[in-house]
């Protein structure tokens, strides 16, 4: 089997294609896809609990951590501790924070459009149902068994 064949060269690729993309628009606004991302998981009325980022963009906590560090040092967001649970902290916008979050938000609409401009519905689904098997059978964690 060619490598252009395999399941995991393709999505890899395509995702490759689409974070160069993004990094380009991203640059324009002094931040980065990783920022642009988190920014869209945060919650610009109530903020967000921190513990809560991660699971939602599927990273791990400490990889996080660096980015949400970058992030308050640019001014994006800022922390508080939860108001019901004070063990727990929760991650604001700032205004500028909710500035890049429209940006980003609006990349990625424009970009979600142009796709559905260009490949017809019934391609779009099979494509949905296609990855989301394919995110199946590795949450099986039984593919070597």
């Amino acid at each position: 089997m060619k490598r252009e064949e395999t399941v995991d060269h393709n999505i890899k690729t395509a995702w490759h294609a689409i974070a160069r993309m993004y990094n380009q628009q991203a640059s324009k606004q002094d931040i980065t896809t990783s920022i642009g991302f988190v920014l869209l998981n945060i919650s610009s009325k109530e903020g967000t609990p921190a513990t809560k980022i991660a699971p939602l963009m599927g990273l791990e906590a400490r990889s996080l951590t660096r980015v949400l560090k970058n992030m308050e040092a640019k001014g994006l967001i800022y922390r508080r501790p939860d108001e019901h649970d004070k063990r727990s902290v929760r991650i604001f916008l700032t205004g500028k924070g909710k500035e890049k979050k429209e940006v980003s938000r609006k990349t990625v609409l424009k970009f979600n459009e142009k796709v559905r401009q260009e490949i017809p519905e019934s391609d779009l689904e099979t494509f949905f149902n296609v990855i989301g098997e394919v995110n199946r059978i590795i949450e099986k964690n039984n593919i070597y068994e």
